[in-house]
């Protein structure tokens, strides 16, 4: 071998060993709420992804904000959270943060879903909304849950399963230049999706099966998963369940190692959390035992009445600073 080419795979190879090293989280944070306080911002942390712990003694980091959080890191380098106050609230709510420590209000957006063409009967009503923002167009896509059917007392399950996915794009959360459409073709209730990138190409969507499970659809009130070439679709209906059923509010990180993906769901309402690992997103998924109660069984663990909330990756400095923020 030429010392020149050897020398150029030398390089190579410290130069792959020093990307991965600086890909390394140097922890997870989970913006979650809590059964006590529904909907109020609260924070936990991890450095492997399985084992959390409560910030700011298990008490709210922000008192203002309302909704189940997603985050997203935009362009600009700043954080991004959404949230509203209800189902029933007109309007879904911005707050951005440099650091993650300190959230102020951003600004709102109210659409007309009166008008929507793509629904029969389109509620005004907008749960659980999600952001993502996809770095090759430099734009957020803001996704949300609309029902098409009010509740009933004598047949609640007709709400949920009325409940479709809808969405809209923005450059700067700011402008939104076209109305809402909905993400998926196919005619299945669909609630808290959101979008990944997928390392093999392309992305893929995680969706809660939001009808209710029977001999008929045995995939119901499970999380599924389907993956798509295009940003926006058109996604395939999804695979088989990556959960047990009556889980919802799926969120996913890496882990540490950079190969395994971490899909946590809550058993709701607020009974447990649960996990299921796969080696890349189009599996093979398994769940992973823990929150079990005997301590010498439990692969993960997670504080007790731990709601709905995002997890993601924290850098050293970053988990240091939120430490000392919010004294655990």
């Amino acid at each position: 071998m030429k010392l020149h080419t050897w020398l150029a795979g030398l390089l190579l190879a410290v130069t792959g060993l020093a990307r991965a090293a600086d890909a390394a989280p140097g922890g997870y944070l989970f913006a979650h709420m809590t059964h006590a306080r529904y909907g109020v911002l609260h924070y936990a942390v991890s450095t492997d992804g399985l084992h959390w712990t409560r910030l700011n003694r298990g008490k709210a980091v922000n008192e203002e904000y309302h909704g189940h959080p997603s985050i997203v890191r935009g362009g600009d380098g700043r954080y991004y959270l959404v949230g509203n106050q209800s189902d029933e609230d007109p309007e879904i709510r911005f707050w951005v943060s440099d650091d993650l420590v300190k959230w102020t209000k951003f600004g709102t957006y109210k659409p007309d879903l009166a008008s929507f063409q793509g629904q029969p009967h389109p509620l005004q009503a907008m749960g659980a909304p999600k952001l993502f923002f996809d770095a090759p167009s430099q734009q957020f896509v803001l996704m949300w849950h609309t029902p098409n059917v009010p509740g009933s007392p004598d047949d609640p399950e007709r709400y949920w399963a009325s409940q479709r996915t809808m969405y809209v794009t923005s450059k700067d959360l700011r402008h939104f230049p076209a109305a809402p459409k909905r993400l998926f073709d196919w005619d299945m209730a669909t609630i808290d999706t959101f979008l990944v990138p997928n390392p093999a190409g392309g992305y893929c969507a995680v969706v809660k099966d939001e009808r209710y499970p029977s001999y008929n659809w045995t995939t119901g009130k499970t999380i599924r998963m389907s993956c798509a070439a295009q940003l926006l679709g058109p996604y395939p209906e999804p695979g088989p369940p990556l959960s047990p059923a009556f889980r919802e509010a799926p969120t996913l990180i890496r882990a540490p190692n950079g190969q395994d993906w971490y899909l946590y769901y809550e058993q709701y309402a607020g009974t447990s959390y649960g996990l299921s690992m796969a080696p890349r997103l189009e599996g093979p998924w398994v769940e992973v035992w823990g929150n079990s109660g005997v301590k010498e069984w439990n692969r993960f663990e997670m504080p007790a009445t731990l709601r709905h909330g995002f997890m993601m990756a924290l850098t050293a400095e970053q988990l240091q600073a939120l430490r000392r923020a919010f004294p655990e």
